[in-house]
C-alpha cells in the first residue's frame, strides 16, 4: 500500500520532468553586464536554450559580491525554471566566511547540477605604467604611504589579493567595487594601483598588463604569464571553479536533464574553443561530484579567508 502511494505521488513529478521545460528559463547572473562572469553566463545560457528548445533569459543581479543573486535563486521556486550558472567557489564556498549574515546556506539551499569550468585570477595593472613584473609592482607599492590601493568586485579577487599582500609584506588597502568596469576606470585614473580580477575579463583588455596568475599552474591560454609562486611568492593557489545550481527541492529528473545538457555543451568543440579564448579550463561533472567538491571547498576557503586575515562584513 505504501509503495503504491509513493508511486502515485511520483507520477506528477515524472510527468513534469518529461515536459520540462515548457516555458522560458531564468538564468540569474551574480555580476553586471559586460563582466567576465556575464560573458560566461550568457554563453552557457545561449547554448542551453538551443538544447532545451526554450528561451533562457539572463537576469543580472549584481551586488554584495555575488550574494544578492545567489540569495534570489535560493528563494526561487524549486521547479527548474530558475537556474544559477555561478562562480561557485566564490559565491557558495567562500561567501559563508566573508559575510556575518548570509541570506542562504550554500550546502542546504541549493541542489548541485554539475561543475563547468575552472579558471585563474590575475594581478593586473595599467599597461601605461612601467610595471612589467610582480616584483616591480611590489617595489612600487612599498614606495607609497600605506602601500597604495587595490580593487576587485568578488570574494575570490579579495582572497587572492590578500594572500598576495601577506606573502609580499604589503599593507595595500582594499577597495570594493560593485562592477569590474568601475575598478578598471579607477585603475586607469591612478586611484588604485592594481586589480585582482578573473583572467576571462583581463585577457580581453588591451589597456591592462597581466603580471601574474593565481593558480598553481599556468593556464594553457596564458602560457607566458607566470604564477605568483613563479614570481617569488610560493604557496598561493587560487583556482576558482564554476558550476550550476538550482533551488533545493528541485525534482531530481529535472536536475538530471539539466546536468545532461550542460555536459553536452561542455563536450562541444565550440565550447572548448570558447573556454580556451577566455583562459578557462573545462570541468565537467555530475550532481554528486559537485556536491562533494562544494563540501570540500567550503572548508578549504574558510582556511584561505583566515590566512588572508579577512574580517567578515
Amino acid at each position: 500500500m505504501h509503495r503504491l502511494i509513493a508511486l502515485l505521488l511520483a507520477v506528477p513529478v515524472l510527468a513534469s520532468a518529461q515536459e520540462y521545460p515548457s516555458r522560458e528559463i531564468r538564468s540569474i547572473c551574480n555580476f553586471a553586464p559586460g563582466s567576465g562572469a556575464d560573458i560566461i553566463v550568457r554563453y552557457y545560457s545561449d547554448q542551453l536554450a538551443k538544447l532545451a528548445g526554450k528561451p533562457v533569459v539572463v537576469e543580472n543581479r549584481p551586488g554584495a559580491q555575488g550574494a544578492l543573486a545567489s540569495g534570489l535563486v535560493a528563494k526561487s521556486p524549486p521547479d527548474g525554471y530558475t537556474i544559477h550558472i555561478t562562480p561557485a567557489s566564490s559565491t557558495l564556498a567562500t561567501a559563508p566566511h566573508i559575510w556575518k549574515q548570509l541570506p542562504y546556506d550554500p550546502l542546504k539551499d541549493f541542489a548541485p547540477v554539475t561543475t563547468l569550468l575552472s579558471l585563474s585570477f590575475v594581478v593586473a595593472v595599467d599597461a601605461a605604467r612601467n610595471l612589467n613584473s610582480v616584483q616591480d609592482l611590489i617595489a612600487s607599492l612599498k614606495s607609497k604611504p600605506g602601500h597604495g590601493f587595490y580593487g576587485t568586485q568578488s570574494n575570490t579577487g579579495q582572497v587572492a589579493a590578500e594572500l598576495f599582500k601577506d606573502k609580499a609584506g604589503l599593507q595595500t588597502t582594499y577597495v570594493n567595487f560593485k562592477v569590474t568596469g568601475d575598478a578598471f576606470t579607477n585603475l586607469l585614473s591612478g586611484q588604485i594601483d592594481f586589480m585582482s580580477v578573473d583572467a576571462t575579463w583581463a585577457k580581453g583588455q588591451s589597456r591592462v598588463r597581466i603580471l601574474a596568475q593565481t593558480a598553481a599552474k599556468r593556464s594553457g591560454s596564458l602560457p607566458d604569464v607566470p604564477t605568483l609562486a613563479e614570481a617569488g611568492l610560493p604557496g598561493i593557489d587560487i583556482s576558482p571553479w564554476w558550476g550550476v545550481v538550482v533551488p533545493a527541492g528541485t525534482p531530481r529528473p529535472v536536475i538530471d536533464r539539466l546536468a545532461g545538457w550542460f555536459n553536452q555543451i561542455s563536450a562541444t568543440p565550440e565550447t572548448k574553443q570558447f573556454l580556451a579564448r577566455a583562459a578557462l579550463d573545462p570541468m565537467p561533472g555530475t550532481p554528486e561530484s559537485m556536491a562533494a567538491l562544494l563540501r570540500t571547498e567550503v572548508e578549504r576557503w574558510g582556511g584561505y579567508v583566515k590566512l588572508a586575515k579577512i574580517q567578515p562584513q
